[in-house]
């Protein structure tokens, strides 16, 4: 099976309501889907690189999908301490290079699927259905497992938004319910409401204490390829073995240019480095002309540096 670029929701501030429209919890993890064309599974995150050896939990197709070829969407996440779900924690097994760490890191960080969609069963390319009728179909092959669930559709998405929001998780997707999959596509047929606020940002510089990075100088990209800074933060989900990794990789990428074209605030003592480490970031505000409010580092992501886009994050 040819892996395919899922669907992707649009950005909203609005929360649909109305009897086509459904919600789900939107789930703070990796994006996946599972190929099984009956004898080999493999699994693909949206980027289209492979992950089949990360994720071993969910390689056996039959123990939880009855079907004899199917391609699954879903995403995949672990559960941080709080008990909510951590995209630090998950990243851990997607961001693994070693892959025979993976036997010792199912038991340090187990994962769950969490399935909303299908998009291919035994033979028929399911895509054009509605939504509703897929998720019918989802609801009679999918089986208990204690690796998987199947994600709930819910017909008030206001009142799910504040249980996300109570909760300090996500962020909810409001979809309408007879919607087709449109493969490789951001489409307003799926809406995505957050909670808070994230962006995708290359690390162009860095401050020390003891030796050790404390803070990075966050940069994205114009569509003149030029790098901004747009913040710093010392904050996030990284132990402290991690700033010290993190300290270990930044070292032999200093240079002697200062990568953004605008001048950071206060920072005569900071180290700059070539623009090739990219990173997700929390954050709760960005005003025009200014520095993004409380940045957190959520994890280290494999993104291209010239995605980090001033445009494509504001959408």
């Amino acid at each position: 099976m040819k892996p395919i670029i899922p669907m992707e929701p649009v950005s909203s501030e609005i929360i649909p309501n109305g009897e086509n429209w459904i919600a789900q919890i939107k789930w703070d993890g990796v994006r996946v889907l599972t190929y099984f064309d009956g004898r080999e599974v493999r699994l693909y995150n949206r980027k289209l690189n492979e992950r089949t050896m990360h994720f071993p939990e969910i390689l056996d197709v039959r123990s939880y999908c009855q079907a004899d070829s199917v391609i699954l969407d879903g995403e995949i996440i672990a559960l941080g301490s709080d008990g909510k779900p951590s995209f630090h924690e998950v990243m851990r097994r997607d961001g693994i290079r070693q892959l025979e760490k993976v036997k010792r890191m199912q038991k340090v960080v187990p994962v769950t699927y969490m399935i909303f969609d299908i998009i291919y069963k035994d033979g028929d390319w399911l895509n054009r259905l509605p939504l509703h009728e897929r998720s019918e179909i989802l609801s009679k092959i999918i089986r208990s497992h204690p690796h998987v669930q199947l994600v709930s559709s819910h017909d008030h998405g206001k009142e799910l938004f504040d249980v996300m929001r109570q909760h300090g998780m996500e962020g909810i997707v409001a979809k309408r319910a007879d919607s087709p999959y449109v493969i490789g596509e951001k489409k307003d047929l799926w809406l995505k409401i957050k909670n808070y606020r994230d962006l995708h940002a290359v690390i162009g510089g860095f401050t020390l204490s003891g030796g050790v990075v404390n803070s990075v100088l966050l940069g994205l990209y114009d569509d003149e390829e030029n790098l901004w800074y747009i913040g710093h933060t010392g904050t996030g989900k990284i132990s402290r073995e991690e700033w010290r990794a993190l300290t270990e990789i930044l070292k032999p990428l200093v240079v002697k240019e200062r990568p953004f074209v605008n001048k950071p605030e206060r920072y005569s003592d900071a180290f700059w480095v070539q623009p090739v480490i990219t990173v997700k970031i929390k954050y709760s505000e960005w005003k025009e002309g200014r520095s993004l409010r409380q940045p957190s580092i959520q994890g280290f992501i494999e993104v291209p540096v010239r995605e980090c886009k001033i445009r494509g994050q504001l959408k």
